[in-house]
């Protein structure tokens, strides 16, 4: 009895201690900043504007501005928890070539913006890079379009329901999740996360509050957001709507199916300027 008494008493402390080191390194899961920027869009022939984009709390933020010529609209993009900027230039070019303005912006604690990232820093972070396209570009909220992608999926749909008197244009959440407790969850379902959660991002209750078309991208073969939280978020959003699939995995997906991810955000398009 002593010797089972022991090994129970071994198990508990390890549990306790696997659920110790969540609490502890929580914030190590959820940002993966990378400060040094490695290229820029004139590496890829764009245009662009540096931009130093201050925040309300004192911040600064390293955003770049890719203008594109008779351009109706202009994206925000608001990218996931790793790299930085420059780690997503695939994306603004595939942007450019459809007709697309786009600012994109490093969180605080991201590359060269300042300060660390916390969950309300990142939604001021958003706020104030809209704010900046609406002061500075003299851009019309309904011509701003709402765009993240995995933890900015969350970052987007949380600052589209921060803004109800002014609605944009539309919000593109892709391959994201419904809410960072639910997520890990799924991945440490043997772990009490929901009690040691030190972050929401709760995408799926913000959406309930978003009053603009929404177009949400996911790809059944996402190995780290199931393609169900994509579904659920396309529940928990108000019509007009719509949920289309992309191929490949989470982080590669939209760089190895290229060309179905241009026609996917053809399709973004046409539906947020006319939604059905």
């Amino acid at each position: 009895m002593a010797a089972i008494g022991l090994v129970l008493g071994l198990i508990a402390a390890v549990y306790l201690g696997l659920a110790l080191l969540l609490l502890v390194f929580q914030s190590k899961l959820v940002y993966m900043p990378w400060a040094k920027v490695e290229m820029t869009p004139a590496d890829i022939g764009l245009d662009f504007e540096d931009l130093r984009i201050a925040t309300p709390d004192g911040q600064t933020l390293h955003a770049w501005y890719i203008p594109a010529e008779d351009a109706a609209f202009t994206v925000l993009f608001c990218h996931g928890n790793a790299g930085n900027i420059s780690h997503r230039l695939d994306t603004l070019q595939i942007l450019h070539d459809l007709g697309l303005n786009c600012l994109i912006f490093d969180y605080r604690g991201y590359g060269q913006s300042t300060g660390r990232p916390t969950e309300e820093g990142t939604i001021i972070d958003a706020l104030a890079s809209r704010q900046w396209l609406i002061d500075h570009k003299q851009i019309s909220p309904d011509r701003i379009i709402l765009f993240g992608r995995s933890l900015g999926g969350a970052v987007a749909a949380v600052t589209a329901a921060r803004i109800p008197d002014t609605p944009s244009a539309g919000l593109i959440i892709e391959s994201s999740f419904t809410s960072v407790p639910d997520l890990g969850a799924r991945f440490y379902p043997w772990l009490p996360v929901r009690f040691f959660a030190r972050f929401s991002y709760d995408a799926k209750t913000a959406l309930q509050s978003v009053d603009c078309p929404v177009f949400i991208i996911h790809s059944p073969d996402d190995e780290m957001i199931p393609f169900e939280m994509g579904q659920t978020l396309y529940a928990a959003a108000h019509a007009p709507k719509r949920l289309t699939e992309i191929q490949g995995s989470h982080n590669e997906g939209f760089i190895e199916h290229v060309a179905l991810y241009r026609s996917v955000w053809k399709d973004a398009i046409q539906f947020i300027t006319r939604p059905k």
